[in-house]
């Protein structure tokens, strides 16, 4: 037999998905992968119910439903600060903002291009740029503050043959929100090198006070090289629902749009459907939505304060990044593993996050009720004596 692609060779499992197996072998709390523990809206569910007996059920536009696009377009016009955006000519809707991303590294780049990532990372990523022969260019942000050198963003941008900047932003895992100056200082180098910056801001609504989330595209200039993606996962608590999008200039959404339909053809046309009712809630929703995790924000971190487990809050997102150090583990993932199994609460080890060497961290993420999540404290306490590690 012909060996397999060289290409997916070094690719292992998704660590935080198998994180939520492990944490479902031992019946540990799954703070690991990070989807709510509560419904999406009533409004959507209501609609949902009527779409199962109304419809539609058959293939949508590629690109995404009509009205679908329409009610984005209303809902992300006045936010964005990039004008009206046209629903026709600067929108795909796409099955998660995973595909989202992946359709975009695949319009932009061509076999032996580099991307510049920051590292930590979402773990898909560098994968998006493997995937399309692309090389990945780290760039580390700096922990505990997870900011970037100017000198070594630079020299990653600066490197020939880079077309574009991958941002996160709220970034998870480490819950970075870039501040103006930071967010000003990548436009200045896509300008200069010529750069696309393909953007994940699937937690936009998700920001601490007194932090604000700027949209990258609405930087002088940035429109033209930004490719905007998101999705309704975590706004509206539908991690399952698997509906993302892309915003960028006709050009490139014109590209986006062939490269959608030949790797998925569309999102799931009665998902859509239900959905627009959550794209049309009013700004109370969203004030609600980001007063609800800042409160769970400050009872967890509260609880980390109270159990005596190191950590640097976030600015946004819903993550948090705890120091394990202290612990003595050379190796994070078995103390993941050894937590799920002897402490009861299951959390993503920081190394996958990572490019360079990392066993400091482990990610927990606190999407879940106030009852479980003092449960998950509660099982904390005392964490150092109930791992023990193995020599």
């Amino acid at each position: 037999m012909q060996e397999l692609s060289s290409r997916t060779s070094v690719f292992t499992d998704s660590v935080i998905r198998r994180m939520t197996r492990v944490s479902n072998k031992y019946g540990a709390i799954n703070l690991s992968q990070g989807f709510p523990d509560f419904d999406p809206p009533k409004q959507i569910l209501d609609r949902l119910s009527q779409v199962a007996y109304e419809g539609p059920h058959q293939y949508a536009i590629t690109w995404g439903a009509q009205n679908f696009r329409e009610a984005l377009s209303r809902k992300q016009s006045p936010r964005m600060g990039i004008g009206e955006i046209d629903p026709n000519g600067q929108i795909v809707v796409t099955c998660g903002s995973t595909e989202a991303m992946m359709c975009s590294v695949m319009t932009v780049c061509n076999p032996g291009d580099r991307v510049v990532v920051f590292s930590p990372f979402y773990e898909n990523y560098s994968a998006d740029a493997i995937l399309c022969g692309a090389e990945p260019s780290y760039v580390e942000l700096h922990a505990p503050e997870f900011t970037f050198d100017d000198a070594e963003l630079e020299a990653a941008c600066a490197k020939p043959n880079t077309k574009a900047l991958i941002l996160c932003n709220p970034s998870n895992p480490s819950g970075h929100v870039f501040s103006r100056e930071e967010l000003t200082k990548i436009a200045d180098l896509a300008d200069k090198y010529d750069l696309y910056v393909i953007t994940d801001e699937v937690y936009e609504h998700i920001v601490y006070a007194p932090y604000q989330h700027i949209y990258f595209a609405s930087l002088p200039g940035m429109a033209e090289r930004t490719i905007s993606c998101s999705s309704l996962s975590k706004t509206y608590s539908m991690t399952g629902w698997r509906l993302g999008y892309t915003i960028a200039t006709p050009e490139v959404t014109d590209r986006i749009k062939k490269v959608h339909d030949f790797l998925t053809v569309g999102a799931a046309a009665p998902l859509m459907e239900a959905a627009v009712v959550g794209l049309e809630l009013p700004q109370s929703y969203y004030d609600d939505l980001q007063a609800l995790y800042t409160h769970k924000r400050q009872l967890f971190c509260d609880g980390l304060c109270q159990i005596g487990m190191k950590f640097v809050e976030p600015q946004g997102a819903y993550y948090v990044m705890c120091d394990i150090s202290e612990a003595g583990f050379a190796n994070d993932e078995e103390f993941a593993y050894k937590l799920a199994e002897r402490v009861g609460v299951g959390g993503v080890p920081g190394s996958c996050f990572f490019k360079a060497p990392e066993n400091r961290f482990i990610r927990f993420h606190f999407a879940k009720s106030d009852e479980v999540l003092k449960a998950a404290l509660a099982n904390l306490e005392g964490w150092q004596a109930k791992i023990v590690r193995e020599d």
